[in-house]
């Protein structure tokens, strides 16, 4: 068995340990063997008492990195990303959306901005927001969904990487005239006007389920229609929580389509309503991270595991009421029964706030950073991710 020495004992621990054996060198002289021989057993046993011995986990060759969303509020550029995942000994950042570049989306310039992240071992990745013409979190800032969608698919090219993340919308177009069927069927149009450029680029299309907007089989539906041989799925472990599903279930129904991924961990409680979801950093939550990244291994070949922590906030659903559930009328009760007993493992946790006095904005920023970083050192130590280390 091999240990990951680093990972468990802390500085403190290896402190004590070597003036342990500096003690025992320096005593070694004055006493008997069998005294020097009982006094080095006891120490040792003492010192391990207070440690544990845990295996270092099976490297999966799974490359790692982040989502920025995960630090947003540092309102970071490209290249300072680029230096944050290095920093991180990242393999990949996620820039899922356009404002980090900065309005200068010339070839040229992303050209240089793929020179200096591969210089520093990074890999960009691209996405942005809704191409979805009628979703209520569709806004105009690119143009028009199509030119949106042709601009992303550009920029991933002269980038370098193999596929732009987009989304539909969110929760409330379900509600919306139509429902998520209409979302579904304007967001699949849109895909199809830009279906030869993404393929004439070698660029994937990485529709996300995101922020309750749809759930595995809809996302599922929506490849299919549009065309999986350019179309594909961002995988949102967190984001499928708000739809009612366990992440697992929902890797399960997507690992063939999954092409990027945006992905935390969730604390799943039960409460007065119904569930209460908080996401969290990795390994604070309540989902089986280790059976999940088993599944991801073996049916997502190839495909980066990107962390995008928003934590510490609570959304509470009401799945006592039974009109919770008409929300998600293709949703097999088996998937409901999943999603409920996930909830029954968890507990209540305390929302994130900012220490009495301090800089809210500043608090906030050194809580992304904390909950990201963090994340990044279990997914290394705890689950075997990441190339680099």
């Amino acid at each position: 068995m091999v240990f990951n020495l680093r990972a468990t004992f802390s500085p403190a621990s290896l402190a004590k340990g070597r003036a342990f054996a500096t003690l025992a060198a320096m005593n070694s002289n004055t006493l008997s063997r069998r005294s020097f021989v009982h006094t080095t057993a006891v120490a040792a046993s003492a010192l391990a008492a207070g440690l544990t011995t845990q295996a270092a986990p099976r490297k999966r060759g799974i490359k790692l990195g982040f989502d920025n969303f995960a630090v947003r509020d540092m309102k970071w550029n490209a290249r300072q990303l680029v230096d944050y995942a290095e920093k991180l000994r990242c393999d990949t950042v996620f820039i899922t959306d356009l404002g980090p570049f900065e309005g200068k989306f010339e070839d040229a310039t992303l050209r240089e901005h793929r020179k200096y992240a591969t210089d520093k071992g990074v890999e960009i990745q691209l996405g942005s927001w809704s191409i979805c013409p009628t979703s209520k979190a569709f806004k105009k800032d690119w143009g028009t969904a199509e030119e949106h969608l042709a601009l992303g698919i550009r920029m991933a090219k002269a980038l370098g990487t193999h596929a732009f993340r987009v989304v539909l919308g969110r929760q409330d177009d379900r509600k919306s005239e139509g429902g998520i069927e209409a979302r579904i069927a304007n967001t699949v149009k849109v895909l199809k006007s830009q279906r030869s450029r993404a393929v004439d680029a070698s660029v994937k299309v990485s529709v996300e389920n995101h922020a309750g907007d749809m759930q595995s089989v809809e996302l599922k539906e929506l490849i299919e229609a549009a065309g999986k041989d350019y179309v594909g799925a961002n995988i949102d472990s967190g984001n499928a929580v708000w739809t009612a599903e366990d992440p697992i279930a929902n890797l399960e129904v997507l690992a063939p389509y999954v092409i990027t991924t945006s992905l935390r961990d969730t604390m799943l409680w039960e409460s007065a309503k119904g569930v209460t979801a908080q996401w969290t950093a990795m390994g604070d939550g309540c989902v089986d991270l280790k059976a999940y990244f088993d599944i991801f291994e073996k049916r997502c070949p190839g495909v980066a595991v990107n962390i995008e922590t928003i934590s510490g906030f609570a959304r509470e659903m009401p799945t006592n009421d039974p009109e919770f559930w008409k929300m998600f009328p293709k949703q097999s009760e088996a998937s409901r029964k999943r999603f409920l007993a996930l909830a029954k493992k968890g507990k209540a946790i305390a929302p994130f706030k900012a220490p009495e006095g301090a800089d809210k904005a500043k608090a906030q920023q050194e809580y992304q950073r904390e909950q990201v970083e963090r994340s990044i050192r279990h997914c290394k130590e705890s689950l075997g991710l990441g190339i680099r280390m």
